[in-house]
């Protein structure tokens, strides 16, 4: 069975740091690429990072670009985001998804997706 599960969402204060984990398990991790995602109430579902399947290529959306990080580690089936200087408006669920390409940027050629972790920005 294809889980992606991820944890590490809560309430942060404006200004703080958070670091979300995707444990990946029921398919070969090392030949996808990985994506994190997030949807805020009444807004559409934004790709926020991915990253190669191989070679650490990552690519960042223009709001979280200089803020978040994408990696993962292939031995241990896991991605991450961390993300530092929080602010109110990355008030999201976050999701990780898999994709059988190397690297992409379309949510629709992610296969696998996680139930989502919620992220709180508040003071």
């Amino acid at each position: 069975e294809v889980q992606l599960v991820e944890s590490g969402g809560g309430l942060v204060q404006p200004g703080g740091s958070l670091r979300l984990t995707c444990e990946a398990s029921g398919f070969t991790f090392d030949d996808h690429g990985i994506g994190w995602f997030r949807q805020a109430p009444g807004k559409e579902r934004e790709g926020i990072a991915c990253i190669s399947s191989f070679d650490g290529r990552a690519y960042y959306s223009d709001s979280v670009k200089g803020r978040f990080t994408i990696s993962r580690d292939n031995a241990e089936n896991m991605g991450y985001l961390q993300m530092n200087s929080l602010k109110p408006e990355d008030t999201a669920v976050y999701y990780c998804a898999a994709t059988r390409w190397v690297i992409t940027r379309a949510a629709n050629e992610y296969e696998y997706w996680g139930q989502g972790t919620q992220v709180t920005v508040s003071s």
